[in-house]
């Protein structure tokens, strides 16, 4: 099954808290973003966005630019319906991120939790790369959230890769510097835990 199909099948056919990656509110998420990137006028895209609510959360938060991507049109229509009017503040994108451009748009954080580990295909890896080195002005900020050294071998069926910071800096290389990262554990609503990496990045001025 290609990707996009798969992911519409996803959300086509299970409730929104029934997949293994929710979480009422992206808390660890959240904080960071805020710690990263505390002016509100801040330019934030939100990487395989899936139907989380952490766009609810920064709007709440009185972000002004903020945008949201994911493969699954099936997913971005029901968060624009979750978030009604307020849908209109944000800039929505559907598209395969290994694949995509955003054109002129510029971004000051970069946050993806729980997308950049499917991406088992260097060369997709290399293209996701090549995409943020395009998309996020220097001095900003790349936040990424990947299964750790521990965390599950597969996700939603499709294998995934495992990280440490070191390993996961590694995959960015020259241009980028690591500047933090955290292990949390994600509580699934299977009654599963499941380790999650962290890390966070500035792009060269």
């Amino acid at each position: 099954m290609q990707t996009a199909e798969h992911w519409e099948n996803v959300y086509r056919t299970k409730d929104f808290d029934a997949v293994s990656w929710y979480a009422p509110h992206l808390g660890e998420s959240l904080r960071l973003i805020r710690q990263l990137a505390p002016d509100k006028t801040a330019a934030v895209v939100d990487i395989g966005a899936g139907e989380s609510t952490l766009v609810d959360d920064l709007l709440h938060h009185h972000y002004l630019d903020l945008s949201v991507i994911d493969i699954s049109v099936t997913a971005i229509d029901f968060s624009k319906q979750r978030l009604g009017a307020q849908a209109e503040q944000v800039g929505w994108h559907v598209g395969d991120i290994t694949q995509y451009d955003f054109g002129s748009k510029k971004f000051d954080l970069w946050h993806d939790r729980a997308v950049f580990h499917f991406l088992t295909d260097p060369a997709a890896r290399q293209a996701y790369i090549e995409l943020v080195r395009r998309s996020v002005n220097p001095g900003g900020y790349v936040l990424m959230a990947t299964f750790g050294p521990n965390g599950p071998l597969k996700c939603s069926g499709l294998d995934v890769v495992r990280y440490d910071a070191q390993s996961l800096h590694n995959e960015f290389g020259e241009g980028f510097s690591l500047q933090g990262d955290e292990l949390t554990m994600h509580h699934t609503p299977m009654g599963t835990d499941q380790q999650f990496l962290y890390c966070w990045c500035r792009v060269s001025q």
